[in-house]
């Protein structure tokens, strides 16, 4: 597969956002308190990790096999217990101790940072001529849904 000039950049650009995330997973996975936070944070690095293996081989011209890939539930699932996570912290948030209170900062700044990816791969898919690429593309964004 031989990529425009534009789709490299755009790559380029998926591929840092994929490492912020990888890193930030597992940083806060080490911060957090929660025992089950924790967890989360692991597997949704886990998942960016994958993301990013995709987006380097659609770098080196390779056309990722997305059926080897993780279906997105789990990922899902996980994301909506942050998001449930986060919802408890909130509705506690007078009560919170400082652990609780950085758990509620982490989820919060997680779920930022995965808004934008997932808003940036809206723009990049269709800037893909490679049907397969905007297909592996596409596999990403629903994920970071």
């Amino acid at each position: 597969m031989n990529l425009t000039d534009k789709e490299r950049t755009l790559l380029q650009d998926q591929k840092s956002h994929e490492k912020i995330c990888v890193q930030k997973y597992k940083d806060y996975a080490n911060l957090a308190s929660d025992q089950q936070l924790k967890e989360i944070f692991n597997r949704n690095g886990q998942t960016e990790q994958e993301h990013l293996n995709t987006i380097n081989q659609l770098l080196n011209g390779q056309i990722p096999n997305m059926n080897q890939q993780r279906k997105s539930g789990s990922n899902q699932q996980a994301q909506q217990q942050m998001q449930q996570q986060q919802t408890n912290n909130f509705q506690i948030q007078s009560n919170l101790t400082n652990n609780q209170f950085q758990d509620q900062n982490l989820c919060t700044d997680m779920l930022m940072t995965e808004k934008y990816v997932s808003s940036s791969y809206n723009t990049a898919i269709f800037e893909f001529v490679d049907t397969n690429a905007r297909q592996a593309l596409n596999h990403i964004q629903k994920e970071e849904q």
